[in-house]
This record gives structure tokens, C-alpha cells and sequence, in this order.
């Protein structure tokens, strides 16, 4: 029985719906289906604005495929007509020796990405919102800028949606079953078959690979705005980085017209389920942010708002994306560990490839299965 579609993706966030859009612009017959009506504020691809940068403190590794992601995500602005990348530049800011400044060092010096080494005084002068600690130094790299989050998820949709692709929007993934031909798809509306299934279902994700052994943790995190303008607004404020412990960041976005976006990354807590989840945000999230602006961001006033969002990470922090270790015909294309969104282009070109089972010109070797121990059957 030949499948009703080539592909079908299975959660359409930023990143399933950039792996819908790649398939469909290279005439695939595409099923696209989500639980909810994306863009939403219930997974990992909302909160209005999205760092992008491409001196990766991470790892080396991420840079190329940045680039990569910069390239595709100016095609979606041209081809959706919409502006969804800003370009502020961007500074990594704490102690010389520390994680965040030597790591954006070897991503820069690795990839020979244009760059300044900044004193704290220097920091202050060029910057007069931020207040780095006096030992402090900073990385500038002036390509950074931030991604409009729920426009790019839109753009994503509509572009899909006008090449044909088939999306169900408030229509669930019950149940799959995969064999050597393809995988039978039960939905909130009955059966589907497709010759590959994607998912992309971020937190949701977890539940499903347990029984393989891989282990997906999910985060509560929260994301703040603060009032801004004046040195605090994108034309004369940089999207930053802070180290403001050993191993813990803090992350500001400039004002662009509803205040200054902040939050800590990897502080939140770890939930057993996204249902689970509390989505409303209590004032202990904010007096930690707020704490950490009244030193590094002063200028900064009161607050506007807040939002939950989820972290699905893997033990690594790296992605993942790989075929399921039983079934060739599934894709798992998720837990992004809380940095993915600005990947997305780049990771659906490889995945797309994957489908096509062409040689890929987007590396994604360090996101395999093969570097966990798998459960045995």
C-alpha cells in the first residue's frame, strides 16, 4: 500500500515546522500535525525573541552550523516577506578565566570569527547599560543579534501551507507503528500512513524514548521582561551573556519595543512530565532575575511580564538527531537543550537530507544516539 504522504512531522515548533517547510520545497507530499495551534506558549519556541550568535561558548562545533542557520533563516525572511532577524551584536561578559569567556575564545579562534576582547571599562564606555564586575572582560562579536520567535513559527506555517504541505493544527499523535515500508499514524481524527514519521515533539519526546533507555530530562524555565528604552534599547545594547558564577549564565535581550527580555539559563527546575509543569510564574523566579539586573543592568525597571517555557535536555547538552534505534522509517528531531531555536534552518536541511538519504552538507555526526548507552532488547 503506497503511504497517503512521503513525511509526516510530528510536533510544529520552530523546529518541525522548518523540517515541514525544507520537505515541502523539495515537492515532498508532507503531513504536518501538532497537538495545539502553533505558535504556542505550552513548549520551547515562544517568549517573543530568540538569541542568535555565532561565537559559540559551547562548543566549536555549533559554529558551522550557525552559519548554516543564518543563510536559511534570511531565505525565510525573503521568502515570507517578513523581518524575523535583527542584528544588535553580542557580548559574552565574565572573568577571563571562566567557562562563558573561554569558551566563546576557542569557538572564535577555532572559526576565526571576527571579534574584540573587551576590558570592564571598555564594556562601560561602548555599553553604559551594562556594568560588568571590575575583573570582568568581554567577548564582542558584532554579527549577534536575536530572532522574533513566534514570527519565525508563523512564517514557517504559512510558507508550508502555500506549498502544499497538508497541516493539521489541534490534531494529535495517538499511537505509531513502524515497519520496513513505513509507519501507520493513529490521530485525534483516525489513521494515517506515511512512508517516514518525524518527531519533533520537544518535551513531549521524553516519555517516548524512555523505554530505550534514553534519558530526556524536561526544565521548567521562566523568561522575564523588565522596562527599558534609552541605553537599554537595541540600538545601543547588545544581546548578552553573563557568567555571574562559576558555570551559571545569565542572558539579557534588548529592548525592542516591549522591554528588556532576561532569564537564567539551566536553573529551572526538573519536572517529571510537561504536564506537570507549574506555567505560571512566581516571584521567586523574578527576585533571582531581578537581583542579577539590579547589578548588571540597572537601567532596567519595573517589571512587565513573564513567561514559562520548557528545556528538554539530553544528559549532554547536546542535541539530538538521529533515526530511532528500532525503526529506520522514524526521525527523532528534538531536546535542544534549551539553545536550539536559532539552529532551526540548519538542523531541518540535515534532517531533510536524512529522508532523501543524500549526502548531507550540514554535520550532525555529534548529535547521533551512538554517544549513549541504549537499552538492550
Amino acid at each position: 500500500m503506497r503511504p497517503e504522504y512521503d513525511v509526516a512531522v510530528a510536533g510544529l515548533g520552530v523546529l518541525g515546522s522548518a523540517v515541514m517547510l525544507d520537505l515541502a520545497r523539495r515537492g515532498l507530499r508532507v503531513l504536518g500535525l501538532d497537538a495545539r495551534r502553533p505558535p504556542h506558549a505550552a513548549g520551547s519556541s515562544h517568549g517573543r525573541t530568540r538569541i542568535i550568535r555565532e561565537a559559540y561558548f559551547e562548543h566549536p562545533l555549533y559554529v558551522p552550523l550557525v552559519r548554516r542557520a543564518y543563510e536559511g533563516w534570511r531565505r525565510l525572511e525573503a521568502d515570507s516577506g517578513r523581518s524575523l532577524l535583527r542584528i544588535t551584536g553580542g557580548i559574552n561578559i565574565g572573568p577571563p578565566e571562566g567557562m562563558l569567556v573561554a569558551g566563546t575564545l576557542s569557538s572564535v579562534r577555532t572559526h576565526d570569527i571576527a571579534h574584540e576582547q573587551l576590558s570592564g571599562d571598555e564594556i562601560r564606555q561602548r555599553f553604559p547599560a551594562l556594568v560588568p564586575a571590575a575583573t570582568d572582560v568581554g567577548i564582542f562579536e558584532a554579527n549577534a543579534g536575536l530572532l522574533l520567535a513566534e514570527e519565525s513559527v508563523a512564517a514557517q506555517l504559512q510558507l508550508s501551507t502555500e506549498a502544499g504541505v497538508d497541516v493539521r493544527l489541534e490534531e494529535e499523535l495517538l499511537e505509531w507503528r513502524a515497519d520496513e515500508d513505513g509507519v501507520w499514524l493513529i490521530t485525534s481524527r483516525g489513521p494515517l500512513r506515511a512512508g517516514t514519521l518525524i518527531l519533533a515533539l520537544g518535551a513531549w519526546l521524553a516519555p517516548l524514548l524512555a523505554p530505550e533507555g534514553i534519558r530526556l530530562t524536561v526544565e521548567r524555565q521562566t523568561h522575564h521582561w523588565f522596562a527599558g528604552g534609552g541605553d537599554l534599547r537595541a540600538d545601543r545594547c547588545p544581546v548578552t551573556l553573563w557568567e555571574y558564577e562559576p558555570l551559571g549564565v545569565f542572558w539579557s535581550i534588548p529592548d525592542i519595543g516591549h522591554g528588556v527580555k532576561a532569564g537564567i539559563h539551566h536553573e529551572g527546575e526538573i519536572v517529571a512530565t510537561p504536564e506537570a509543569v507549574d506555567r505560571t510564574a512566581r516571584a521567586e523566579d523574578e527576585s533571582r532575575v531581578r537581583a542579577l539586573l539590579d547589578t548588571r543592568l540597572p537601567a532596567t525597571g519595573r517589571t512587565m511580564g513573564a513567561e514559562v517555557c520548557l528545556y528538554t535536555n539530553t544528559p549532554d547538552r547536546h542535541f539530538l538527531v538521529d533515526r530511532h534505534p528500532r525503526h529506520a522509517t522514524v526521525i527523532l528531531a528534538s531536546a535542544c537543550s534549551g539553545h536550539g531555536f536559532k539552529f532551526a534552518p540548519a538542523l531541518a536541511e540535515a534532517i531533510a537530507d536524512m529522508v532523501d538519504d543524500r549526502q548531507s552538507g550540514v554535520d550532525i555526526t555529534p548529535f547521533r544516539l551512538g554517544r549513549f548507552p541504549l537499552r538492550p532488547r
